[in-house]
């Protein structure tokens, strides 16, 4: 990540025609870039109108509202200027090369908007973290979660939790300190030792309590699977709307795997259609079928379907896979047992039937809970090391060996929220917003 010292541009909004666009400028500079386009510094936290100039050439760039920023009170924490523009692309290309032209200025890398905001201690990183998702949620879902992990997110409870494990390494450095006072030492440790069995209980508790959130923020991935020709790409294109398969009465059409992203009740899935389960001497079609098939052991929950007009083929249903039988409109019947879903893939009939129960399927694998708290892997990765080191606290003897296992535990509860040792992992996280943000 560059130097924060310069001054960072960057076009705010979405790209392409629009009526509005905003372009965000954060640094030392951003008061100069005000005065050096619009001729003014502008009250603070109120829109102006203006026209916007070209600093080399004096022509008139575009007429639009400025807002002035000044630090600390900003989104960054540094002095940051808006420019509210006309949203064509000749406006947004013009200042863009204006603020090019100003000494001191740069374009913005992805995500510097908000690493600035972290440094700055407006953001901590499990805040950051739900920005990014809030931006990229596609479901009702998704945005919920985002929006909670902005303002009582897994931080909160990592930094009470390591509050707690700061009052324990008192009595444990307190133990070291006084070891030669008879039983203070002992005595010390008995009122440690009971936090740190809480922390690990209540740790254990929400690691222990699924993956809903992480998987929330992934999707759930439903897999179409099945022999040859009993229309699971009809399927596909069916649901997706539009022809995102290839539909061919000759075996073996479908190879490469194709994937339909779906809100289903405000829950994102991810359909994905594979290839026909026969066997076959060509090559490229058997690693198609092992693909097929790895993809379904790993999906959250499989679609198996049949031809209404063979007998004998359908699985019994399960909480992972569901026996969907096709072709309907053949046999003119809507009738089945119970776990089996009839449709046609070429009229439509049963498929809203099917859809509402992966809706409600989908509202039962993302179901709050506490485990909601746990969005990535990085938070799971750092409890996982947290308990591990309280639990060796517990085993060991010597008071310098507890100290230094509880003072691991308490890095790794800090590197959730960014408060200790995670210069590691900043690139990655913040590589994953967009450039603007």
């Amino acid at each position: 990540m560059p130097e924060s010292s310069s001054t960072i541009y960057a076009l705010a909004s979405g790209t392409g025609l629009a009526g509005i666009a905003v372009v965000r400028v954060s640094g030392p500079r951003s008061s100069d870039v005000l005065i050096t386009l619009a001729g003014k510094l502008p009250v603070p936290r109120r829109a102006t109108f203006v026209v916007l100039r070209d600093p080399a050439s004096s022509e008139d760039l575009d007429q639009g509202l400025v807002l002035w920023f000044p630090a600390p009170g900003s989104f960054t924490g540094e002095d940051v200027a808006e420019f509210h523009i006309h949203g064509g692309r000749a406006s947004v290309s013009g200042l863009l090369q204006a603020l090019g032209k100003i000494e001191g200025c740069r374009i913005a890398e992805p995500g510097e908007f908000s690493r600035r905001a972290f440094e700055s201690g407006k953001l901590d990183l499990v805040e950051a973290e739900a920005l990014a998702d809030l931006i990229a949620a596609d479901t009702a879902a998704q945005r919920r979660q985002a929006l909670r992990g902005l303002s009582a997110g897994i931080g909160l409870v990592a930094d009470a939790w390591r509050a707690d494990l700061i009052r324990a390494m008192s009595f444990v450095e307190a133990e070291i300190d006084f070891s030669d006072e008879g039983d203070v030492g002992d005595g010390l440790w008995r009122r440690a030792e009971p936090i740190i069995v809480r922390l690990i209980d209540d740790i254990e508790a929400l690691l222990t309590k699924g993956r809903s959130g992480e998987r929330l923020r992934e999707g759930a991935v439903v897999v179409l699977s099945g022999p040859p020709n009993v229309g699971k790409s009809s399927f596909l294109n069916r649901v997706a709307g539009r022809d995102v398969a290839i539909v061919s009465a000759y075996a073996g059409t479908t190879r490469d795997m194709l994937e339909v992203h779906l809100d289903l009740g405000g829950y994102p899935v991810t359909m994905i259609d594979t290839a026909g389960i026969r066997e076959t001497n060509d090559p490229i079609e058997q690693e198609a079928l092992a693909r097929a098939r790895k993809r379904s052991e790993n999906a959250d929950l499989v679609l198996w379907f049949s031809d209404a007009g063979e007998s004998g083929i359908s699985p019994t249903s399960s909480d992972r896979m569901w026996s969907v039988v096709n072709k309907i409109d053949l046999s003119g019947s809507l009738d089945s047992e119970d776990g089996v879903y009839p449709v046609s893939a070429k009229t439509g009939a049963g498929i809203d039937r099917l859809l509402s129960d992966l809706g409600e399927w989908a509202k039962t694998a993302f179901a709050p809970s506490e485990s909601a708290l746990v969005t990535r892997e990085r938070h799971r990765l750092c409890l996982g090391s947290a308990v591990d080191a309280l639990r060796r606290a517990l085993l060991a003897k010597e008071p310098e060996l507890r100290a230094e296992e509880l003072r691991l535990s308490a890095r790794e509860l800090g590197r959730i929220s960014g408060r200790v040792d995670v210069e590691d992992v900043l690139g990655g996280i913040f590589s994953e917003f967009c450039v603007g943000k």
